[in-house]
C-alpha cells in the first residue's frame, strides 16, 4: 500500500495536508496562524475542492493568512482595506465561487470601513473573517480602530479613544451572519466557520487574535490572558449540515441533551442560564454595546437573518457565472449596440 493510500483522505480523495499553504512567516504564537490551522481543518472536514475557493485579503500581519492556507485556491492580496471591492468583483465575475476573506482591525476598522460597511449592504457572498488584535503588528504595535480606550502600549502612551465594535458596524450595514470568537478556542473557531461557509451571504466573524509581540498584556481585552480568563459564550455552538429537520424536547438552561444526527453521529446541547436569541437584531446590538461597556469578552453567534437576497439574486444573474458564458452570449447583436450607441449621440 502507498503511502498515499495509507493517508487518511475525505470524500473526495484529498488528505488534510492538501489543504495547507506556506510555512507561516507570522511570530511564534501568533492567534493569526491558530485561525489558518482552523481553516484547513474545516475545509478538509467539508471536503471542499481547493479550487472552488477564491481567498483574498488587504495589508497587515492578518492580510498574509492566506499564505498559509488552501494552497491550491486562488487567491488575491489588494490594496490596504479595498478587500471589499475586489471580493464584490470576483463574485460577479463568478458566483458560484465560494469566498474566504481575511483583513485585520486596521484593515477593516480604519482605511477599509467604507469598503466593509459597503460590502455588508450588498451581503456579498463571503467568510469575512477579521483577526483582531487592537493593534498595527506589522508597523510596530500602533493602536488600532478596536483598541480599548485607556489601554497603555509601551512604545504607543495611552490611547484615549472609544474602540470600534466590528459587530456592531456589520449588523448596523445589513450582515445577516456576525460571530465572535476567539483564536484559543479551537473547538468554537471551527463550528462558526462551518456554518459561515454555508451562508448564503457576507458572513462575519470577529475573531480576537492576540499579538504576541506588541499586545499580549492581561490587562488587554485582546490578549490571551484576558480571552483564557473572560470568555462568556452565549451558547454553546455547533454546526450541522442541512437534512431533514429536527425537532428536540424542551430542556432546562443548565442542563445538556444529546441529539442523534441523520448521519449516525451526535451532537451536545447546552443551554446556558442566559436566553440569548442571536435573531433578535436591536437584542443583539444591546447585548454587545452591555459587553462593551462592562469589558465583556462574549463569544458565539451574535446575530443571524438568513432572509436577505445576496447581491447575486439582487443583480438577477444567470445560473452560469458571467465568466463561464462564450462571448456571443455577453456582447450585444450589432443592431442593439448600434441603437445604444445613436442613442448617445
Amino acid at each position: 500500500m502507498s503511502a498515499r493510500q495509507q493517508e487518511r483522505v475525505n470524500l473526495i480523495g484529498l488528505a488534510k495536508a492538501d489543504y495547507n499553504g506556506s510555512p507561516s512567516t507570522l511570530c511564534q504564537g501568533c492567534g493569526h496562524n491558530s485561525i489558518s490551522s482552523q481553516i484547513i481543518q474545516v475545509a478538509y472536514e467539508l471536503s471542499i475542492r481547493p479550487h472552488e475557493i477564491i481567498k483574498l485579503s488587504g495589508i497587515g500581519c492578518s492580510s498574509k493568512s492566506p499564505a498559509y492556507f488552501l494552497g491550491q485556491s486562488f487567491g488575491f492580496n489588494s490594496l490596504h482595506g479595498r478587500m471589499p471591492s475586489i471580493g464584490t468583483g470576483a463574485f460577479v465575475a463568478n458566483h458560484s465561487l465560494r469566498a474566504i476573506g481575511v483583513s485585520g482591525d486596521g484593515d477593516t476598522g480604519s482605511i477599509g470601513m467604507g469598503q466593509f460597511k459597503h460590502m455588508m449592504r450588498r451581503n456579498v457572498r463571503m467568510v469575512y473573517i477579521v483577526e483582531n488584535n487592537g493593534v498595527y503588528g506589522l508597523t510596530k504595535g500602533q493602536f488600532s480602530a478596536t483598541a480599548d480606550e485607556g489601554q497603555v502600549l509601551k512604545y504607543a502612551g495611552e490611547n484615549e479613544f472609544p474602540p470600534v465594535d466590528i459587530c456592531m458596524e456589520a449588523i448596523i450595514a445589513g450582515a445577516g451572519f456576525v460571530a465572535r470568537s476567539f483564536s484559543g478556542d479551537a473547538k468554537q473557531v471551527r463550528e462558526l466557520l462551518k456554518a459561515a461557509l454555508s451562508f448564503n451571504g457576507t458572513a462575519v466573524l470577529d475573531i480576537i487574535s492576540p499579538c504576541v509581540a506588541f499586545n499580549n498584556q492581561d490587562t488587554s481585552t485582546k490578549s490571551y490572558g484576558y480571552g483564557k480568563e473572560h470568555e462568556a459564550p452565549l451558547h454553546d455552538f455547533g454546526w450541522v449540515p442541512p437534512s431533514e429537520e429536527i425537532v428536540i424536547d424542551d430542556y432546562e438552561p443548565g442542563t445538556m441533551q444529546v441529539v442523534a444526527m441523520p448521519d449516525g453521529s451526535y451532537i451536545q446541547l447546552r443551554k446556558l442560564d442566559e436566553d440569548y436569541d442571536p435573531t433578535d437584531k436591536l437584542g443583539a446590538l444591546h447585548r454587545l454595546q452591555w459587553a462593551q461597556q462592562n469589558q465583556e469578552f462574549i463569544t458565539g453567534l451574535v446575530y443571524y437573518n438568513p432572509n436577505r437576497p445576496n447581491l447575486a439574486e439582487v443583480n438577477k444573474l444567470v445560473e452560469t457565472p458571467l465568466a463561464q458564458l462564450p462571448e456571443a452570449k455577453l456582447r450585444p447583436v450589432k443592431e442593439k449596440l448600434d441603437e445604444i450607441m445613436a442613442g448617445m449621440m
